[in-house]
C-alpha cells in the first residue's frame, strides 16, 4: 500500500514512522510511505504557502493554488484517496481504518495555521477525518494516528496472524484483561479459569470480561455490539448489579 503525506513539517514523521510496526511494514514492502513538504510546491520566491483570509479574522489560511498543485503533483496517475486531517471531519473509527486499509493508495493532507482555503476541499479532497473532538496545532499527529491504525490492518504487518481481529473495537467491544507470569504479584493472582485448560470456558470468560469493560468505560458501544442472547442476559445482569450498588 502506498501512503503519501503532505505536510509543512516533514521532520515530525522521522521517528514514529521508522519504529515498531511501521518500520516492519516498510521493511516487508507492505507499506510504501512518502513524506512531502508542501512548501516545495510554492512558486513564490520565499516559498509562501499561506495568506490572510478574505473578510478578515484571525490566523492564516493555506493557499488553494499551492495545496492543489501539491496534491495533484503527488497523486499523478496512481489511484489514491485524498484525506484531509481536520477537527471538522468525521470521527475516525476502527471500521474506517479497516476500509482505508483496502485502498490502493492514500494521500493524507495535514493542515496548519487557521485552516484551508475552502476550494482545496472542493477540488481535491475525497474525505475529511478527525481523530477526536479537540484541536491540535497541525494535522501531523492525526496523520500518524491514521497511518498506524490503517497499516496494522494490512495482512502480514502484525506478527500474530489475525491479531488485529482481536483488538479493542474489532468486534464492537473493548478488549478484556490479560495476564502473564508471574502467577502472583503483590498479592494479586491470575484468575483460575485461565489456568484451567478449558478453552471453551476461557473464551466465554474473556468475552464476558470484554462486555464488562465496555460497560464500564464505553457503554455506548454496546448499543451496536453483536451480542448473543446469553451475552445480552449477562449485560442485563451487569446493569442490574450496578443499579443495586447505586441504591445502596
Amino acid at each position: 500500500m502506498r501512503i503519501d503525506v503532505l505536510t509543512l513539517f516533514p521532520g515530525m514523521f522521522a521517528g514514529p514512522m521508522n519504529e515498531s510496526m511501521m518500520w516492519k511494514a516498510q521493511d516487508r514492502h507492505l507499506l510504501d510511505l512518502h513524506i512531502h513538504d508542501i512548501r516545495e510546491y510554492s512558486q513564490s520566491k520565499h516559498r509562501v504557502v499561506d495568506d490572510t483570509p478574505y473578510g478578515g479574522g484571525g490566523g492564516m489560511l493555506l493557499k488553494a493554488d499551492v495545496v492543489v498543485r501539491a496534491v495533484e503533483g503527488v497523486k499523478g496517475d496512481h489511484p489514491a484517496r485524498v484525506i484531509l486531517l481536520s477537527p471538522q471531519g468525521k470521527l475516525f473509527t476502527h471500521e474506517q481504518a479497516v476500509a482505508l486499509s483496502q485502498e490502493e493508495g492514500l494521500i493524507l493532507l495535514c493542515g496548519h495555521y487557521e485552516g484551508f482555503d475552502e476550494r482545496i476541499r472542493q477540488l481535491v479532497v475525497d474525505e475529511e477525518i478527525s481523530i477526536g473532538d479537540y484541536v491540535l496545532t497541525g494535522g501531523e499527529l492525526a496523520a500518524m494516528v491514521v497511518i498506524d491504525a490503517v497499516v496494522r490492518q494490512i495482512p502480514g504487518v502484525l506478527g500474530a496472524e489475525g491479531g488485529a481481529d482481536r483488538d479493542s473495537h474489532a468486534d464492537g467491544l473493548l478488549e478484556g484483561p490479560h495476564y502473564t507470569r508471574p502467577a502472583e504479584f503483590r498479592g494479586l493472582g491470575v484468575p483460575e479459569i485461565l489456568t484451567s485448560g478449558n478453552h471453551g470456558a476461557v473464551d466465554k470468560w474473556r468475552r464476558e470480561q470484554a462486555i464488562r469493560r465496555t460497560w464500564k468505560n464505553r457503554p455506548e458501544l454496546l448499543r451496536t455490539a453483536p451480542l448473543s442472547e446469553a451475552e445480552a442476559y449477562f449485560l442485563a445482569e451487569l446493569a442490574r448489579e450496578e443499579a443495586e450498588e447505586k441504591r445502596e
